[in-house]
């Protein structure tokens, strides 16, 4: 058969369109997308594995078209899972156009791809991982410190919830509106707007946490003697509220940002408490 008659075929052929079943089932495979992570291509199993049900609907089995779309599915993936099946949506849309029509480039499906893997990351690693989680564990620790259950349940909704919401809406806006979502948000600078505001977010939450579960002793640096005598926290405090905490993280910080590892400073710390125990023991 000619390509000419290949391409008259395939355009009277009925159309293919994903079904919202299709959509569906996209969204819940995407929720193991890390489970086979692997160090060469990270994601890449986990979300070829979401691509199954759109590539087997939308290709004739055992054709070349179809086998392409396998092997564009494996490349490198390395994004949000959250915001996972936003990339997915657009994928399939792409894919659907180019079962479709005769004359796509299915090139372009790996390079939009590619192209917008790097911004979902950077977008959903400041919303989920920087803010959500970090507000998520504020308020389960809280509750956990006094020993209530809603600890761990109120960490896995508030985390959970809005994970789940972004991941449902993500594969439908995908698929709506295909690659025109990602560069529309980005010519309205909506993409910085947001990382700009999930960072403020994040960093409020941050400066709760130091606030309320960073707590020291210095009843060793005393000012004055007798019955005047007065810790220098009390001093700190008066200048600032919470400003000894404020100083320990400053250090930490400080410290990780001359390229030392996140265990040596816990080390170091836990070496250093005990230490300080055992010296105020002594008195």
């Amino acid at each position: 058969m000619t390509n000419e008659t290949t391409a008259v075929a395939q355009a009277e052929a009925p159309e293919r369109k994903l079904s919202e079943k299709d959509l569906r089932s996209i969204f819940w495979r995407s929720c193991i997308l890390d489970c086979p992570w692997t160090y060469e291509r990270q994601q890449n199993m986990g979300y070829s594995y979401a691509m199954v049900p759109a590539i087997d609907k939308l290709y004739e089995q055992g054709s070349e078209k179809q086998k392409r779309a396998y092997g564009r599915s494996l490349d490198f993936m390395a994004v949000t899972p959250q915001l996972s099946t936003l990339l997915m949506g657009i994928n399939v849309a792409l894919e659907e156009r180019n079962a479709n029509d005769p004359d796509f480039d299915d090139s372009t499906i790996a390079a939009v791809k590619t192209s917008l893997m790097g911004p979902l990351a950077g977008v959903g690693d400041s919303l989920i991982a920087s803010t959500l989680r970090i507000i998520a564990t504020s308020i389960a620790l809280g509750f956990s410190q006094q020993g209530s259950i809603l600890g761990p349940i109120l960490m896995l909704l508030v985390f959970n919830i809005p994970g789940f919401a972004l991941r449902w809406w993500g594969v439908h806006a995908g698929y709506k509106y295909g690659s025109d979502i990602i560069s529309d948000a980005a010519s309205g600078g909506i993409m910085e707007k947001i990382t700009y505001a999930a960072s403020i977010v994040g960093l409020m939450a941050i400066g709760g946490m130091i606030a309320s579960f960073i707590w020291f002793d210095s009843s060793l640096i005393v000012i004055g003697s007798g019955e005047y005598a007065t810790s220098l926290l009390e001093y700190l405090e008066m200048i600032m509220p919470c400003l000894p905490q404020l100083l320990v993280f400053g250090i930490m910080y400080w410290i990780m940002g001359k390229n030392v590892k996140t265990t040596w400073v816990l080390l170091g710390t836990i070496v250093l408490s005990i230490a300080a125990f055992g010296i105020v023991s002594l008195f």
